[in-house]
């Protein structure tokens, strides 16, 4: 007869607890840094191995120019959540129209992100793709599995004409 222990823990809850530990860690790291902090340095930050990586990019999100992303703004699938991973500052500045602020440099980031749901289909933006590229990498971790970024953040949005809002 075999005993099984009332504790133990689904190995989906095992795998999201440890991506989020080590996103809080890479985060508080990355939140003395900005947009100069490379993929590579948030991996290595992370712990995340090669092969890791590799997974994320293989099941990478689609990556859009902002012409596309406008288009995809105007007719927007059920339930998308425009997504700045920028700062308070910066969202105040001016974002996009409808968009939440989540900034990617918070030690809650990987919480409040999970707080959306992975099903959720996810339009994520930052400054200039940096940071929403190391944002969109964590989402996947977390099981996220709809997620669109914007190639070159605000700064593409803007050069292409494209209006911001402050509200």
């Amino acid at each position: 007869m075999t005993h099984r222990s009332s504790l133990q823990v689904p190995a989906r809850t095992l795998r999201r607890s440890f991506a989020v530990v080590a996103l809080v860690a890479a985060v508080g790291l990355a939140a003395c840094g900005s947009d100069d902090l490379s993929s590579d340095d948030v991996a290595a930050a992370e712990g995340i191995s090669d092969a890791a990586s590799s997974q994320a990019v293989a099941s990478s999100p689609s990556l859009i120019d902002p012409a596309a992303a406008a288009a995809l703004l105007a007719a927007p699938p059920a339930g998308l959540v425009v997504l700045d991973v920028r700062t308070p500052e910066e969202f105040a500045a001016g974002h996009l129209d409808g968009a939440v602020m989540i900034d990617f440099q918070s030690p809650s980031f990987a919480a409040d992100v999970v707080g959306l749901g992975e099903d959720t289909p996810v339009f994520v933006y930052c400054r200039s793709g940096n940071r929403s590229a190391q944002a969109v990498a964590a989402m996947v971790q977390l099981g996220f599995t709809d997620i669109t970024e914007l190639d070159g953040g605000v700064v593409a949005w803007e050069a292409a004409g494209l209006p911001l809002v402050t509200d």
